[in-house]
């Protein structure tokens, strides 16, 4: 038997609440909901009275979720989210809404980015929307319709589809005009590092350690906090950079970069997975999830 609906929460105190959690303040939210500030507070503690629990740590100028509030945020969140997006939908026929794709900021910017051009034009009835962001999503609270994640088998679901894997191999502008990499060449040449010590198989010092060059120097290093940063570094040549070859194979191709000595590329631990959200089905999204999947075959074939 279905839930009495006398006994739900009011909408408009949990619109309230989930305004405060979107952004941990009782002010800003009420600058999102146009009401003052007494209001909200007053929303939340009328919520908490109907609850039983209490769902907000109230310190010194500063606000968190309890362990309950933390629980109705993430339910109610993505419900409002999508009431919102149909509503706005049938407030306005015909609008169309986006299919929502997320991916880390180097895939968004080396992979994606690059081929949206050409789903442009074969579909363009379809709007795309990339969140590119390093961090892992929750793909109903932020609304979210595919997740490309560069991550291991295990973390990601059953129903998750295989894309590509990864291989990393040392390139550079062709201007250098590099025929090797070791220990002679290496005093000379500057490394662009990836600085993300999360990422050891795309830093510099595991694979200088693999090739018995460990205690060799290079003349300096660039360090760079996102990674698309040091592609654009080593196609402005400014030294050597560890391609990874699925984001960088068209570079390759076209001479833009190429691979140093004949190095052969070494597979990472990590592959690359389609993600699909369960509760934002729609055929929009059917057609960019299988354009995806047709561009990760092409890319295999390379």
């Amino acid at each position: 038997m279905p839930f009495p609906l006398a006994k739900l929460p009011p909408l408009d105190l949990v619109r309230g609440f989930v305004a405060v959690a979107r952004r941990m303040s009782i002010t800003l939210a009420a600058q999102d909901l146009h009401v003052t500030q007494s209001a909200v507070s007053r929303q939340i503690r009328s919520l908490e009275a109907h609850l039983g629990v209490a769902l907000l740590r109230r310190g010194f100028r500063s606000i968190s979720l309890t362990p309950e509030g933390a629980q109705l945020f993430r339910l109610a969140d993505p419900w409002l989210t999508e009431l919102g997006e149909l509503s706005a939908q049938w407030r306005t026929p015909g609008r169309r809404l986006p299919v929502t794709v997320t991916t880390t900021i180097g895939v968004a910017s080396l992979w994606l980015l690059p081929r949206l051009g050409a789903f442009q034009a074969a579909h363009p009835d379809i709007d795309v929307r990339v969140a590119a962001d390093n961090r892992i999503m929750d793909l109903d609270r932020e609304g979210v319709d595919i997740a490309i994640r560069y991550c291991t088998a295990e973390q990601v679901s059953e129903d998750a589809q295989w894309l590509f894997g990864e291989t990393v191999l040392p390139v550079a502008h062709p201007s250098l005009a590099m025929a090797r990499l070791d220990g002679d060449s290496l005093p000379e040449q500057v490394l662009l590092e990836f600085d993300d010590p999360t990422r050891p198989w795309l830093q510099w010092h595991g694979w200088l350690e693999a090739r018995g060059l460990g205690r060799a120097r290079p003349r300096s290093m660039l360090r760079f906090n996102q990674y698309d940063q040091v592609v654009h570094a080593a196609l402005a040549g400014h030294g050597v950079a560890l391609g990874r070859h699925a984001l960088i194979a068209p570079m390759l191709a076209d001479g833009r970069l190429r691979a140093v000595g004949g190095e052969a590329a070494g597979s990472t631990p990590l592959s690359y997975w389609l993600v699909r959200n369960p509760r934002r089905p729609s055929a929009e999204a059917d057609i960019v999830a299988e354009w995806l999947r047709t561009q990760a075959l092409s890319e295999a074939d390379r």
